[in-house]
């Protein structure tokens, strides 16, 4: 039996890092955060890999994938050619997965932990619920820029609600998020999405659904955790949560690489992940 597809999603353009963040050069001998997240996926058992571009940025990526990663793996692009956000970048991989079976998806530019994707590739084999890998808070931020961060609640395991945080940041009173929404400080602990997702084949209608009824005048994107936090109390669809004590590391900006490529030799050095991202 074949492992889960992963769906990566690479289409971003990265205005505030400043270049193709998704090779961003965080491992130990240069790899990149895409080749990490790669290694770990491959550790946790999936099998095939979709990876998800954009016509500009994509072709640098497709190469480098074609040189720096082991043959005989199964990866496959599609192309995001309107940058909607993540429904509509997941919709765009949707002719390459196998709809009979439930697939995973992650963003390109956020190192999750081989456990975190153990977890993952663990719950698409046993269960027939969709679910979603939880990071702490404080653990889940990288560098003193804000972000913007989806925070969870979960009750019995289960999601109950999730919403968007906008220009979250660490500051001496704590985890603040300057949006207007209440609660401005953050516990430590609030569980957050990082998009580390497990969807079966029937979430597409409602992805398409979404996506059809949403005004992108108004609101340009249309993201993951604002898609699932609208349809919990609409349909009998369960959301499994994960919560993890790994760190979610993460390259937003150009000034968070120095300190992710610490994390990075942490890990590392501590066992958590190998010092190369392949052996060929």
């Amino acid at each position: 039996m074949s492992g889960p597809s992963l769906v990566i999603l690479a289409a971003g353009r990265a205005r505030r890092y400043g270049g193709v963040k998704q090779l961003a050069p965080v491992g130990l001998h240069g790899e990149g955060v895409i080749d990490l997240i790669a290694s770990d996926a491959y550790a946790a058992g999936f099998d095939d890999i979709v990876i998800v571009i954009n016509p500009d940025t994509g072709p640098e990526i497709q190469e480098h994938v074609a040189t720096y990663w082991p043959k005989g793996r199964r990866v496959s692009f599609t192309h995001q050619t309107q940058l909607r956000g993540t429904v509509s970048a997941v919709l765009a991989a949707e002719e390459s997965l196998d709809l009979t079976q439930p697939f995973g998806v992650s963003n390109a530019d956020d190192l999750y932990g081989r456990e975190s994707f153990l977890h993952l590739g663990s719950h698409l084999a046993t269960s027939s619920n969709n679910c979603l890998v939880g990071f702490e808070l404080e653990r889940a931020l990288v560098g003193e820029l804000p972000v913007s961060r989806g925070t969870c609640v979960v009750v019995n395991g289960h999601l109950t609600e999730i919403v968007e945080r906008r220009n979250v940041s660490a500051t001496l009173e704590g985890y603040f998020a300057d949006d207007g929404l209440e609660p401005a400080i953050l516990h430590p602990q609030t569980t957050v999405s990082m998009n580390l997702w497990g969807f079966q084949p029937s979430i597409f209608p409602l992805m398409h659904h979404a996506v059809e009824l949403h005004d992108f005048e108004k609101e340009k994107e249309i993201q993951l955790s604002t898609f699932v936090g609208q349809i919990l109390h609409r349909t009998p669809l369960r959301f499994d949560v994960m919560t993890t004590k790994s760190r979610c590391i993460g390259v937003t900006h150009a000034d968070d690489l120095p300190l992710a490529q610490i994390l990075v030799r942490e890990e590392i050095e501590a066992g958590e992940r190998p010092e190369f991202a392949f052996v060929n």
